[in-house]
This record gives C-alpha cells, structure tokens and sequence, in this order.
C-alpha cells in the first residue's frame, strides 16, 4: 500500500493513497515514509467498539480487518489506532516487526501491485499468518484500554493430589508479582487443574490471562475444560482457522504462531509444553511470547521434560522450579517395553508386517481397547495403515498434521469410534483418552527423541480406572533415546516413592 504525507489539522500525518484526492502529492510505499508523529488522542472522537475489541492488544494488516480503510483512517487520524512498518531494512538485511524474523534467507521479494513496486521484500517465516511485505503496516490499537471484569469465579469441585496442591499455592502466590515459574510435571500429573485458582486470582485482579501451546491439539483439548469451569469469563481459542479470533476474551487459548499477532496483551503468560517442537526450536516464537507480554508480567513454564537449559537454571535456582513427579491417580507412569521387530522398514517395503508387531495388533484388535500407533513419517504412516486394515477387521484410521480432518477423527478415537489410531508424533502431546495402549513402530527412528518417547508413553495410564495401559517400543535395534526415555520414567516413578 502506497501512503502520502500531508498536514491535517496543522499536523503533517500519513493518509493512504486512495484517501487522497491531491494528484500533486506523491504516494511512496509505506516503508519509504519518513517516521511521523502519533495524531493525539482525541476525546470527542465517536470510536468503534468493534474496532478496539479485535484490535486491543494486537498487531494486525489491513486484510485482517473488517473495516474500510477510510474507517481505519479515521481512528488514526483521531490517535485511536497506530500505524508501524511490517518489514524494516536493517544494516543486514531485512526485520519483521511481526515475528522478529532477521534471516535474510526467509526473506523474499516480489512484484507488488500495491506499492508499484518490482522489489517489494515480504517475510518468508511468518507468510501462514498473511503476508507481511514493506508496503504493508501493521495496525495496532492506541486509545482507550479495555477494563476486564473483576467478577470471575471458579466452578471446579475436583480436588488436588498433593503435588499439584504446592504447584497451585506457588503459582497463586506470584500472581501480582513479576518473575518466571517452572512447573515440572510429569504426563497426567494434572498441569491444567493446578493453574486454576491462579487464573481466578489473576482475573479477579483485572489481569489477562494468555495459555500458550506449540500444539492446535491441545488448543482444543484445553478450551472447552476452561469455559465450563470459568463460565463467567469471556475465554477464546486462537488457531489457525478458529472462529474466535475477533473475540474480545480475558483468557485466551492460542498457538504460539498466533502469538505473532499480539502486542503487550498478557499481563500473565502460561507457556504450556515449552519443550515441544517447534516452539523450542523457533527463535521466532520465543520472540513471540515476549512481545504478547505486557512491560510487566509474570511468565509461567510447565513441561514434563524440560530441556537440559531449563533443568540446569532450576537446579541452579535462577529458574524457580516446582517438581510434581507423580500422576494425580497417584499409580505409577507405565514404564515402556522395548519388543525386536526386525527390520521394520525392509518388511514395509515388501507389504509385510512385521511377525511381532502383527501378533500384538492381533491380539490388540481381539481385546476391544483402542491403541495409538506412533510413526516416523507420514509415508510410513500411509503404508503401515494400509497394511493393518489388511490383517484385522475393526476401525482403523490414521491423522498427521497436514490432515484436513484431524480434528474429526480425534473425536471419532475419543468417542471409540475408532479402535487403532495410526498417527505421527503430532498426538505425542496434549490428548487425553483413557482406557488406551501405546505403540510405537520403528521406535529406533532419530524422530523419537527420548522426550517424544516420554510424551508418548504418557498417552497411556492416564485414568485411575486404567492406570496400567501398556507401551510397546517395536525396533530395529535399542536407540539411546529409548534406553533413556525408560530410565526417565523409572527415576520419576522412584522420586514418586511408586
């Protein structure tokens, strides 16, 4: 989008061009613009509702928004909104303000309808989100703050297991405070229901209230448990292709690529799986977290296996750190069999199962209970369901993250619709469904880390009606990765006293 500067009541200010009717004036893209000062806020100036509850605390395009141009402008003119470049040049290259991205090789240029423009940059890391290129501004919210509602209370008669009762008191008692909590947690332990009374406190406190997670999954598992026990709230889900994203909420569930989208939003901010990728591999998303934080905020970790940084800074106290090392059922973590399977990948090749992986999923589809099958890759994924709707005759189906009707067919598994889900490590976090076995083909893969072991190992047992699901590791070969992920689950079962 190209952009004019003219003076406007005595005040040089930013108009775009189809706002202007001065041919005589030169339009410029946005990023060739001298920095101009903010319009001042005027008071007498009717502002939109709408406009200030999907733009509060947010960075958005133009394209993002429901309003017209001419009704953006108007609040710009009148100090409501701010107008800041999307891509700047640096003296390396490019910045995206949107989601921090420095490489100059997830930078791009194009020819630009908009900006006229043969050599027009745009952000390659951040294009899911909607393109942010050098003509495009970000739009942000300048004039009135929301005020939160004050009168939100908890509707939850479960009880706490012990541990989760010190990790809640610690997290209640930091609310109003700034500073960073860790809470270790192993699979099960119950994360969510410790973070309750430390989300009442803080809504009650006119705080917002933000759960992060690298997973849509887990987006959808955690939503609806929040808005039956915080009924007064408003709570939203953000991810790609949620409906709620214009929502105005005081608690919000999002992606941590949606965070892109927030500015200076959450005054306490829950990182849930902080160890998941690709939230612990992106640069970018970390960069995220720190801008949706208001400039004083308090910032809250939980994990079931955190990275070696993070065990270091808590061993050393520079990270505050609670440790809740037993399920909330109080039974012990099913600690995984490792089973021979020959060369996995050879008998995939020649449309073959191997002899003991097929006798367990015999055995497995006799016993009525579902299963989750764990693989490396969507092609083995492919293959491998093909095959065991071959060898037994009950529901079997498969979902990874580019499947259209993943959503759907986690449903179909937790309503036992399907009795053998065949997935990638996509399900490894954030989804509860008891009464289940775990498997996992070709376990010897680099894919399963010890921690992916761990996450999936944690699918099983979750209920205290069925604490003793089982886990079945298939190889070619023990991995260190394996031989760790049981010992880890060993130590946490004997730190439990189980």
């Amino acid at each position: 989008m190209r952009f004019v500067s003219l003076f406007l009541n005595n005040r040089l200010t930013l108009t775009p061009e189809t706002l202007v009717n001065d041919f005589s004036l030169k339009a410029v893209p946005f990023s060739e613009l001298l920095l101009i000062e903010q319009p001042p806020l005027n008071p007498t100036f009717q502002y939109d509702e709408k406009l200030q509850q999907i733009l509060f605390g947010k960075s958005l395009l133009f394209d993002e928004l429901s309003f017209t141009v001419e009704q953006i402008q108007q609040h710009y003119e009148n100090g409501f909104v701010n107008y800041s470049p999307g891509i700047s040049k640096t003296s390396n290259g490019y910045l995206c303000s949107r989601c921090g991205n420095e490489k100059s090789s997830l930078f791009a240029v194009f020819s630009c309808f908009r900006c006229k423009s043969d050599n027009c940059a745009y952000c390659r890391n951040c294009i899911m989100m909607g393109r942010v290129s050098q003509c495009t501004p970000l739009v942000s919210w300048s004039g009135p703050e929301v005020n939160w509602s004050r009168g939100n209370s908890l509707r939850w008669n479960g009880e706490l297991s012990s541990g989760q009762q010190v990790a809640s008191e610690e997290f209640v008692e930091r609310i109003g405070s700034e500073g960073e909590l860790l809470i270790w947690a192993v699979c099960g332990a119950g994360k969510t229901e410790v973070l309750f009374k430390g989300i009442e406190k803080a809504l009650n406190l006119g705080l917002r209230v933000c759960i992060a997670t690298p997973r849509t999954d887990v987006v959808l598992e955690l939503a609806p448990r929040l808005k039956a026990v915080f009924p007064n709230t408003m709570v939203a889900s953000y991810y790609g292709g949620s409906e709620e994203r214009e929502t105005l909420a005081q608690l919000v569930i999002s992606t941590t690529h949606q965070l892109y989208r927030f500015r200076q939003a959450f005054n306490i901010m829950i990182v849930d799986e902080v160890d998941a990728f690709p939230y612990s591999y992106d640069k970018t998303l970390q960069h995220a977290v720190s801008c949706a934080v208001t400039s004083t905020h308090f910032l809250i970790y939980l994990s079931a296996t955190p990275s070696r940084t993070m065990k270091k800074a808590s061993i050393s106290e520079r990270l505050p750190c609670v440790k809740i090392p037993k399920r909330f059922h109080g039974f012990p973590l099913p600690v995984p069999n490792m089973v021979w399977g020959g060369e996995w990948k050879k008998r995939l090749e020649r449309g073959k199962l191997p002899a003991p992986f097929l006798k367990w999923l015999k055995a497995q589809a006799e016993s009525g209970r579902r299963a989750m099958i764990f693989v490396s890759s969507v092609a083995v994924l492919e293959k491998l369901t093909e095959l065991i709707r071959k060898e037994v005759d009950v529901p079997v189906d498969s979902v990874h993250a580019e499947d259209s009707l993943r959503k759907e067919k986690v449903t179909q598994f937790r309503k036992d619709e399907i009795q053998l889900l065949v997935t990638t490590t996509i399900l490894e976090r954030g989804v509860t469904v008891p009464f289940i076995d775990v498997a996992v083909f070709g376990a010897d893969h680099d894919v399963f880390t010890e921690s992916a072991l761990v996450q999936i190992a944690g699918r099983a047992g979750r209920s205290k009606d069925d604490y003793n699901g089982k886990v079945l590791l298939f190889h070619y070969g023990k991995s260190l990765s394996m031989i760790q992920a049981i010992n880890h689950i060993k130590n946490m079962n004997k730190e439990a006293r189980l």
